[in-house]
């Protein structure tokens, strides 16, 4: 078993307890925000940022040990991020729903909920915990599942980023009709990150899709040449929550990246 597949089977046997402890039901209605607002910030001219909130990950561990995630999510806003993401999977990234809770009462950005989406019953723990988009990854769905999810996002008007990492990905990813393609430039199998990635897939892009780099990036050089390289936006996480400032790493990034690329 690869850590994809572990942290997939953790991901099933955790949504089966939500759904005991909370039935469906009971979640309550979606919270209100702005139809496409995070469709939208990724299609403003120039580089947008998604900033990301995560405790800790399989590979690096602890990450900002005792942090506010209100105190976080107010940082990257005041930075110039255009969208939050909100690790929420908590068996092996520490994150809760909680923490997209507490980031939606801080801050004003949409949020992405970013998590390992294997079932509708989480889109809708999405939708009423305060998320504008969710992230569904090809590699843990087969493709059924993964147009069921779309539909199912639609219908709670969650925009949907769809995370690939190879070309055969990608190729299923423009066959459902995704129009938000993340590639991830980190490999879920091992944790392997390398930012070309992007670079090699850039060019099988369907026309029209907004391009997401997630993982990876490591400084303002880097997103200057991705911008340049034709990607809408970037994904940032560990950099910026390792920063004893993280506003200010994040306005330092965007410097270098000129407008309207």
């Amino acid at each position: 078993m690869n850590t994809l597949e572990g942290i997939l089977a953790s991901t099933r046997a955790e949504v089966e307890r939500r759904r005991r402890e909370v039935p469906l039901g009971a979640l309550g209605e979606p919270a209100p925000r702005v139809a496409h607002a995070f469709r939208d910030a990724l299609t403003r001219p120039g580089m947008s940022v998604i900033a990301e909130h995560k405790r800790r990950s399989p590979s690096a561990g602890p990450i900002r040990p005792g942090s506010s995630i209100a105190e976080v999510a107010q940082a990257y806003e005041q930075g110039g991020a255009v969208a939050l993401s909100v690790l929420t999977e908590e068996p092996n990234f520490d994150g809760t729903l909680e923490d997209l809770r507490e980031a939606a009462r801080a801050c004003s950005l949409p949020l992405l909920r970013k998590d390992f989406i294997v079932d509708r019953y989480q889109l809708h723990e999405a939708a009423a915990a305060g998320a504008s988009a969710v992230l569904l990854i090809v590699a843990a769905l087969d493709v059924a599942t993964l147009r069921s999810l779309q539909s199912a996002a639609a219908e709670l008007s969650l925009d949907v980023l769809v995370e690939v990492h190879d070309a055969a990905e990608l190729e299923v990813a423009a066959a459902v009709g995704a129009e938000l393609i993340g590639v991830n430039n980190r490999d879920l199998r091992d944790f392997s990150v390398d930012v070309e990635r992007t670079y090699a897939l850039l060019p099988a892009m369907p026309d029209g899709v907004v391009v997401v780099s997630e993982s990876g990036i490591a400084g303002a050089g880097e997103l200057a040449r991705l911008s340049a390289a034709g990607v809408d936006g970037v994904l940032i996480g560990e950099l910026l929550m390792r920063s004893a400032d993280p506003a200010q790493a994040l306005r330092e990034l965007l410097a270098g990246v000129e407008p309207g690329i």
